[in-house]
């Protein structure tokens, strides 16, 4: 006879358990009474395994098997279906994952059933399906990343930067030659080689009877058993000093910035809690108590924010919590300036301010940077530190809002090696002491060495970079309104910050067609 390994856990009168009971690893999340399933289907493979040449299928295939058809209906069909059941799906891939979500009633369970099934054990892959989702790659690899979103661009093109030579370097979405070159048989080979029944775990929500999970699990088995041998991953090369990359771009209405280093820790690791606290002191995202959020914006009024990160934070731009589905194994600290103005504006602006030469993006980094350093130096503020762990504590409880969004920490809990990501990190965040977390800063945090890419204006551009490679100094530029009604404290604070050395070894300028093209 067999023997099953079942782990329990009780949270909030919730069983959450992950047996071992077959060879597809399962998180079952019980919510008696609920009306809502929610399953998602894993797949440890992510852009990572994309072949060199074809960057971007591993994205391009789920992409595919979701927006198309399956053996037994049409796209066209499946529509028509699930309308009525108010049911949805999706697929998501990151650089070491890929989950595909499907949600739907209860009471729909049955009829629901067959399109999941297909969708994931008989995706049509259909030439017309592949050539539009192709086509709709493209677009997004050559026009939307580089005109929607210069914030956006500018945090892709960091990672294109700091990862170079990795399998983390491309984008999920892939690069422009990648993509072209990819053919609907390389799509099927793709799918056959690492959508497999060996690389995949399984997580479901809701009420459900255990006769429809066992169902899903054997005809989970259908899937292809090719051996998925996963590449490995070299840990990124710490930059040496600071090396900016400008991507000039016309018409540009700011300076967009993202700047980063490799970090060896994730959430794997007790002393992460430590780090988050004077992260999140530091520049929590989307939130204006942090510090960096206080000096560049609340005083000065450089711009909308800005944010540091100890780990990857999905679609930054549109979300105030953090998505699951994103776990990953190598991390980088890293600091986001939301655009800040370039010296053409500013002169057209202010009169007074005709004389500048170019706009506030080397004073920012400048004072970002500084107050790293000050933290480092100085620790965090026992009381500050206090209030920013309370803050924690009850902040992660809102990561997990629904079902949907549980199930999938939990999930990335699994690869982690953790059981419950969120309900371990609140014990941790409560037994750290201010000692942890200042001997975290100093271990962690620097300025010395990092990647920054700037994405600005064509005018900005090359006025942007002597500035920065020579060291220049960098005066904030008020207008007089403003100036007026500053504290002398602040232009007191601000002429420390216009010369303050920043270890810059070099800097060069390309053009915003150059990245993620191969």
């Amino acid at each position: 006879m067999k023997t099953f390994k079942i782990i329990i856990l009780l949270l909030a009168g919730i069983l959450v358990y992950t047996s071992a009971f077959s060879q597809i690893k399962t998180i079952e999340l019980k919510k008696e009474g609920s009306n809502k399933i929610v399953v998602k289907v894993r797949f440890n493979n992510g852009s990572v395994v994309d072949p060199k040449g074809l960057e971007g299928i591993t994205n391009l295939t789920a992409s595919l098997m979701m927006e198309g058809g399956t053996a037994d209906y049409t796209k066209s069909q499946i529509n028509d279906m699930i309308y009525p059941m108010a049911a949805y799906y999706y697929s998501s891939t990151d650089k070491e994952v890929t989950t595909f979500t499907f949600a739907f009633p209860k009471d729909y369970m049955d009829e629901f059933y067959p399109v999941l099934k297909g969708l994931l054990l008989t995706p049509t892959f259909s030439e017309p399906d592949f050539n539009r989702v192709k086509s709709n790659t493209l677009n997004y690899l050559t026009q939307v990343i580089r005109a929607s979103s210069d914030e956006e661009f500018s945090k892709k093109a960091l990672e294109e930067m700091l990862f170079a030579g990795t399998p983390y370097q491309h984008m999920v979405a892939g690069t422009e030659n990648g993509i072209e070159s990819i053919t609907l048989d390389d799509v099927k080979a793709h799918y056959k080689n690492y959508f497999t029944n060996n690389n995949v775990s399984i997580g479901i929500s809701g009420d459900y009877p255990e006769s429809f999970l066992s169902t899903l699990i054997n005809d989970l088995k259908e899937l292809s058993d090719k051996k998925v041998v996963l590449p490995e991953l070299p840990d990124p090369k710490m930059p040496d000093g600071i090396n900016v990359r400008i991507i000039e771009k016309e018409e540009a209405l700011g300076s967009a910035i993202f700047t980063g280093y490799p970090i060896n820790i994730n959430r794997s690791d007790d002393e992460f809690a430590a780090l988050m606290i004077a992260n999140s002191w530091m520049g929590e995202h989307r939130k204006s108590y942090s510090r960096l959020y206080q000096k560049i914006r609340e005083t000065r009024s450089m711009n909308y924010g800005d944010y540091t990160y100890i780990e990857w934070y999905e679609q930054g731009g549109g979300n105030q919590l953090p998505l699951s589905g994103v776990p990953r194994n190598n991390n980088y600290f890293a600091i986001w300036i939301r655009p800040v103005q370039i010296g053409i504006q500013l002169k057209e602006q202010y009169p007074e301010l005709g004389h500048i030469d170019i706009g506030h993006a080397h004073f920012a980094i400048r004072m970002a940077l500084r107050e790293i350093d000050l933290l480092k130096e100085n620790g965090m503020d026992p009381d500050e530190f206090e209030k920013t762990k309370q803050f924690l504590r009850s902040y992660i409880k809102l990561y997990i809002q629904t079902p949907e969004k549980e199930l999938g920490f939990l999930m990335d809990s699994q690869f982690y090696g953790r059981q419950n990501y969120i309900a371990e990190l609140d014990a941790l965040l409560e037994n750290t002491t201010l000692e942890q977390v200042n001997a975290a800063i100093r271990k962690y945090m620097q300025t010395e060495n990092m990647d920054i890419v700037i994405v600005t204006d064509d005018s900005e551009a090359k006025p942007l970079a002597k500035s920065l490679s020579k060291n220049t100094v960098s005066p904030m530029s008020y207008s007089n309104q403003v100036k007026d009604g500053l504290d002398a404290e602040v232009l007191a604070e601000d002429k420390n910050v216009e010369a303050y050395p920043l270890n810059i070894k070099n800097v060069e300028i390309i053009s915003s067609d150059a990245p993620f093209v191969k």
